[in-house]
């Protein structure tokens, strides 16, 4: 009976599992449909790029679908679509990157590669192999370790890699195949008629411009800091239940953890640096955009948001009892936090719009002169006793971590204005008008008063932009 009782288990554990099967499978169509709209709405672009993969394999395709050109090219048309496969990126700069590398470095492996085995056939039949071994040798090795500078890691490195395998199968396929001109003539024409039709649609069919990404990643990063300092102040001393905070705490909640992006951007920010020094004019980046200056600024910003990881670490050690202390730099806190923010919003408006940054400056020394009043504060707390120290602890630390952060949003801004040099960004409408000219302003509005002489009466002449009204006095 209980051997019955078993076996029944054992059955119906089976059947259950077996039920479960079409419940299991339908949540994951239904999990894997919301990662695929999701994937399509965090970025549309991905669809069309997509689209545009498929259109280039479709156009290369022909080669095999057509007989004149198959008769052509014939299985060397194979190279187009594999070209298509490699070198057809996201971003512009990323495609043109791969399709030059490959174009050149197959170009020259080429013709190194026909040279090479030229020369081995004037060794003999026995010294051919022997030659030709001694050249795979020294350029692979040469242009191997050519790959570990810098530079050509950076920006060639691709091209070095396909130089090395086209010149090993041009040379060793050179010795078994009599008509190799003509082979090497075959692929390296697939081959640029790939990459060629992969530039084309990459560039006028919804072009994704890898120096745009940058441009609007650095803009963002900026923003998100800026979004942070605006709320921490008022979230860390909530505690005071200050009514007229400027940022309600529950509308801050949600973006104190946007920071922690910039953190990891560095990646992100070099790859697509360095796309776009391959792309070429666009919009609004002319040649010679100063991509580098990016790079720099990205630094000054993620050093910022190191300040701003250490400050977040707070706010869930705030004191729950004011103390006396606190209220007394309260104020100071929140307006240089405010203010840092409302400078590094016009900074990241400045970089989104090319515009020079107008209202920053002004931010900044409002930031200061709080500082300069904290630290006055700071020095005579400097002399508490040891109960009273470890009480304000977290309030002194949020304090000096804040002037810190008033230096690096310094710094970010002296490399945003040269940013704005180098790539010529445009004056902005509010500071267009310089203090002379604003001078020139107020005076032409308030008028001009000249005395005219007049043989029966005094009168005064009042010029206002260029017209004259008569103000008659008695004498």
């Amino acid at each position: 009976m209980e051997m019955d009782s078993s076996n029944q288990d054992k059955s119906s554990g089976s059947f259950s599992c077996i039920t479960a099967i079409p419940g299991k499978f339908k949540a994951k169509v239904v999990e894997f449909t919301e990662k695929t709209k999701k994937i399509g709405q965090d970025d549309p672009r991905r669809i069309a790029h997509s689209a545009k993969v498929g259109l280039a394999l479709t156009l290369v395709s022909f080669f095999y679908y057509f007989r004149p050109l198959y008769d052509g090219f014939g299985q060397a048309g194979m190279w187009a679509i594999l070209t298509v496969v490699v070198v057809f990126e996201y971003t512009v700069g990323a495609t043109l990157s791969k399709c030059l590398n490959r174009g050149f470095a197959t170009l020259l492996a080429g013709a190194l590669g026909i040279g090479a085995e030229y020369l081995a056939t004037l060794c003999g039949e026995k010294g051919e192999p022997v030659l030709l071994g001694i050249l795979v040798f020294l350029l692979a090795t040469t242009s191997t370790f050519m790959r570990f500078f810098p530079s050509v890691k950076r920006r060639y490195d691709y091209g070095v890699l396909i130089f090395i395998l086209t010149f090993s199968l041009v040379a060793v396929s050179g010795y078994r195949v009599n008509q190799i001109i003509q082979l090497a003539h075959q692929r390296l024409s697939t081959i640029l008629i790939g990459a060629a039709t992969c530039i084309v649609i990459s560039i006028f069919i919804c072009p994704v411009w890898a120096g745009q990404d940058l441009h609007n990643l650095a803009s963002a990063n900026i923003e998100k800091l800026a979004t942070f300092l605006q709320g921490f102040g008022d979230e860390f001393f909530s505690f005071l239940g200050d009514e007229c905070s400027v940022v309600a705490s529950k509308d801050v909640k949600s973006f104190l953890q946007g920071y922690k992006t910039v953190l990891n951007a560095k990646a992100t920010e070099e790859s697509l640096a360095n796309f776009a020094w391959w792309e070429p004019c666009h919009g609004r980046f002319k040649f010679h955009h100063p991509w580098k200056q990016y790079l720099k600024i990205g630094v000054l910003v993620r050093e910022c948001a190191c300040y701003i990881e250490a400050l977040s670490g707070y706010i869930n050690s705030k004191p729950q009892v004011p103390s006396e202390f606190s209220i007394k730099i309260h104020q100071l806190c929140v307006k240089i936090s405010l203010e840092s923010g409302k400078a590094l919003k016009d900074l990241a408006a400045a970089i989104k719009n090319m515009v020079h940054p107008c209202a920053t400056d002004t931010h900044i020394k409002n930031s200061i002169a709080a500082a300069n009043e904290l630290k006055s504060i700071l020095e005579s707390s400097s002399s508490l006793a040891k109960p009273d120290l470890q009480e304000i602890m977290p309030a002194l630390v949020v304090a000096s971590i804040l002037i810190d952060i008033i230096k690096c949003i310094e710094k970010i801004s002296e490399s945003i204005h040269e940013l704005s040099g180098k790539a010529h960004f445009k004056n902005n409408a509010n500071s267009t008008i310089t203090p002379e000219k604003q001078q020139q302003k107020q005076l032409l509005h308030r008028g001009i008063v000249k005395p005219i002489n007049d043989a029966n009466c005094d009168r005064v002449a009042i010029e206002i932009h260029g017209t004259c009204e008569d103000n008659s006095s008695k004498k």
